[in-house]
């Protein structure tokens, strides 16, 4: 596959500005790829499009196939009549233009949407029928159990009554003849998701902006997809996980990182050939230019943990597909442009694997500056078949890695980079990742806009307050995009 030298932002939808509580696919979505087009940047990154649950996570949600209705443009809805202007702006969705409430945006933005949908729904009901058969493959399966989730007062699936907890339950099936309404809703939520993704993308594209999108490695323990596929995990007879997600003790955290998601039964889904990643993928590359697949590694060899353990102290590295599934998803779908996030302990057996896929790896520029050691992540180390990021989501942003690293390490990377303050520091860390030879250089918006970490993202291991990062409106200027300009042509991305 030709990887042509570019240059990218990442920058999640729910950060974008917007009048509404959190980002949005409406007018700031187009600004942003306006600028994007003036920045002479070529590819917007984005975190996961999913629903999300828990702890707002991108990265644990209600389906690994519907969207977040968080994102749906309620403008849409007051063009349509669907919704007044004076009724949206009776609802509260925060009052700080730089935070997400999701609290809030859970309370009143799917009130509004449910609003919209009873208006909308005798004008759009044939849509919504095609469009649901169109993609019952994931649609039923997901519209009914939000419909049953919130029969359930939200509570996880492994909670409901028993008799709700088989998707083919005579109970079920009766709930799903008598619910329509209720099902269709959720329906509705994914027709204008779609409809208004594929409205921006097709923008994007046409001015010349690939959408990189990201596919989390696991699937979230409440979702739609273990509830209707229990045979694709490894549950026990009450269908309770049997083991659990994570990653072990490392320099970042010695008692690891739990996350809790269930583990797949890989024996079925190569049974299966592997039919669910096929639908996984295919649906993805529709939505998407470029993937990143989230914890590459552990497609070779995965830590799991016991349900139930409060850490992720005690577990066992297990085994993956490694290139079969690798194989089968090239001999039904081709080739397929995917960057492999391949971070943390990498044994011979992973580089391997990477190898073998001839996916490029990620560096990521922050983790070069151990001023003990030579690194990987230090340009002069890269191969061009790589994609290398100032920093991610889980780090950082480099103004604050600047104030918090270790004092030998900074001075390296100053001497590294010859970071200058005058110029901007972030500035340094950007030249670091255009000038090197990966393919691919990617800047965080806040390590663009050089701010310090109450700009941060997330911090991986820990619930609350993250995900909430919002950039306003002033924040681009026209010096931002001079700069990034005149760097994107120097070094020729």
């Amino acid at each position: 596959m030709i990887r042509e030298r570019s240059s990218g932002i990442l920058m999640h939808i729910s950060s974008l500005p917007s009048e509404y509580g959190i980002g949005d696919f409406g007018k700031e979505a187009y600004n942003f790829v306006d600028f994007l087009v003036k920045a002479k940047q070529k590819n917007w990154q984005v975190l996961p499009l999913g629903i999300t649950s828990f702890g707002d996570s991108p990265y644990q949600s209600f389906s690994a196939f519907a969207g977040n209705p968080y994102f749906i443009d309620l403008d849409e809805f007051i063009e349509r009549g669907y919704l007044t202007r004076d009724e949206v702006k009776s609802y509260d969705f925060g009052k700080d233009p730089k935070k997400v409430d999701y609290g809030l945006l859970y309370k009143n933005k799917m009130k509004l949407l449910k609003i919209a949908y009873e208006r909308a729904i005798k004008y759009i009901e044939n849509a919504l029928h095609e469009f649901y058969l169109k993609n019952i493959d994931w649609l039923r399966e997901f519209a009914l159990f939000m419909a049953l989730k919130e029969h359930h007062r939200n509570k996880s699936w492994l909670f409901w009554d028993e008799k709700y907890r088989k998707i083919d339950s005579k109970e079920v099936l009766d709930f799903e003849k008598e619910n329509k309404n209720k099902i269709n809703f959720w329906t509705f939520t994914q027709y204008f998701f779609i409809k208004q993704w594929n409205r921006l993308k097709k923008y994007a594209n046409k001015n010349g902006i690939n959408i990189i999108g990201d596919l989390p490695i696991y699937i979230a323990e409440d979702s739609a997809d273990v509830w209707a596929n229990p045979r694709l995990f490894n549950l026990n007879k009450d269908l309770f996980p049997i083991t659990v997600s994570g990653c072990p003790p490392d320099a970042f955290s010695e008692k690891g990182q739990l996350w809790g998601n269930p583990i797949y039964n890989w024996a079925a889904m190569e049974d299966d050939e592997y039919s669910w990643w096929i639908k996984r993928f295919q649906h993805s590359f529709k939505l998407f230019d470029i993937l990143r697949v989230d914890h590459f590694r552990g497609f070779e060899s995965y830590w799991e943990v016991k349900y139930g353990a409060k850490d992720a102290v005690d577990g066992q590295w297990t085994k993956g597909p490694g290139m079969k599934l690798f194989k089968k998803l090239k001999t039904e779908l081709g080739d397929l442009n995917i960057i492999a996030e391949d971070l943390g302990f990498l044994t011979e057996d992973v580089k391997k694997l990477l190898k073998d896929s001839g996916f490029p790896g990620m560096k990521v520029l922050q983790f070069a500056f151990d001023s003990r050691e030579e690194s990987d992540y230090l340009p002069h180390n890269y191969d061009e078949n790589s994609v290398v990021y100032t920093g991610t989501h889980d780090n950082s942003t480099v103004i604050g890695w600047l104030s918090s690293a270790n004092k030998d390490d900074v001075n390296y990377a100053t001497e590294y980079l010859k970071l200058d303050q005058n110029e901007g520091e972030n500035w340094g860390f950007i030249r670091g990742a255009w000038g090197s030879t990966s393919y691919l250089a990617i800047t965080t918006m806040q390590d663009l806009l050089g701010l310090d970490d109450r700009a941060r993202m997330n911090i991986p291991s820990t619930v609350g307050g993250n995900w909430t990062w919002r950039m306003e409106k002033t924040d681009i200027t026209e010096e931002v995009i001079k700069k990034i300009g005149h760097m994107t042509r120097i070094y020729r991305r």
